[in-house]
């Protein structure tokens, strides 16, 4: 499979670290529209071809697929561009910046009938993969709870750097400069982790979203510290079950943590993952009387982009596609809007 990579950043460099590592794969061209940082990103992957435009790349055309790294405002345009030109396409997450945009680059890339897949990269966590399995094997009956939260503490530790002199974390605390708070940065994965290790859609949620003061006049420089620094919400899954979500970035003692716990009519499924790795825990069987929790081996997983490789060259889609992406995002800007009007939403037309 030959692999074009669209942006150059961070997050680029470890989809050019992971496409490397599969037999058959050969990055053989990267864009950005700095032709110095283009230039270093591909001398540093020995990626022959650099581009400064997508459609330099699109007449050049000499690729089968491609990952989208870009920045969030600019994954609809281009994966449109990507998909009228018949390419698969992995994108980041967001899959958009809202429902609407999500919503057109799913039906475009079904129409088109290419593969098509968001990079939600905790499908990697095996422990969240044996989870799902052992819901829908029955092992602990109809789900009926579930709760799970993102956890971080940048806001009150330097692990990750200073974010009141960094800008690559400023940011992300401004709204005028385009974040929409933990809620945007993290919504997504922890609803997916949670929605999908349970194996149940969300029909219903209800979100609180606060923003608290962090320096004088809530501003430094330029950034207006507005955006949300931690959420809440409840929600109603498609089963009947109850759930409850929440992040935070002022969680002291938590680098950067996901936690599921799902409850059913026979039993628990606990799964933790943090920077140290990842554990599943399993309250089942005659453990349920003592309330004893066995840690199980979830195994190995493939990553997404081995996933997004085979879809590839089969042509079968697989996930998580753009539709699963757009659900979910229906449900983060609902999410806001639930917060404006102190109002429970629907998230599925189909539901009461």
């Amino acid at each position: 499979m030959r692999l074009l990579i669209l942006g150059t950043g961070w997050m680029a460099q470890e989809h050019a670290r992971r496409f490397s590592a599969i037999e058959g794969v050969d990055i053989v061209g990267a864009v950005d529209v700095d032709p110095a940082r283009v230039g270093e990103f591909a001398d540093s992957f020995d990626i022959p071809n650099r581009f400064t435009a997508l459609e330099e790349a699109l007449a050049w055309g000499e690729f089968d697929a491609v990952a989208n790294v870009t920045p969030d405002r600019i994954h609809h345009p281009t994966t449109m561009a990507l998909i009228a030109a018949g390419k698969p396409v992995l994108c980041e997450k967001p899959l958009a910046e809202n429902f609407g945009k999500a919503t057109e680059m799913a039906d475009a890339a079904e129409a088109a009938g290419i593969v098509n897949m968001v990079n939600l990269t905790y499908r990697n966590v095996a422990a969240l993969q044996k989870a799902r399995q052992m819901v829908q094997a029955g092992e602990i009956g109809t789900v009926r709870h579930v709760e799970a939260s993102y956890l971080q503490s940048w806001l009150v530790s330097k692990f990750w750097g200073d974010w009141r002199t960094d800008p690559k974390w400023l940011w992300r605390l401004s709204r005028g400069h385009g974040s929409n708070g933990v809620l945007g940065d993290v919504g997504i994965h922890i609803l997916d982790f949670a929605s999908y290790g349970a194996a149940v859609g969300i029909d219903h949620v209800f979100c609180r979203l606060r923003a608290f003061d962090k320096a004088p006049g809530n501003r430094i420089g330029d950034y207006g510290l507005d955006a949300n620094d931690s959420f809440a919400m409840t929600l109603d899954f498609s089963n009947g079950a109850f759930g409850v979500v929440h992040a935070s970035r002022w969680a002291t003692g938590h680098l950067n943590e996901l936690r599921l716990r799902i409850y059913g009519e026979k039993g628990g499924i606990e799964v933790v993952h943090n920077l140290d790795g990842s554990t599943l825990k399993a309250c089942v069987g005659e453990n349920v009387e003592n309330a004893i929790w066995e840690e199980r081996d979830p195994g190995t997983v493939e990553t997404n982009y081995q996933r997004f490789t085979d879809a590839v060259r089969t042509g079968v889609q697989a996930e998580p596609s753009f539709r699963h992406a757009a659900e979910l995002q229906k449900v983060l800007d609902l999410a806001v809007v639930s917060d404006e009007k102190r109002a429970e939403l629907r998230a599925n037309a189909e539901t009461r």
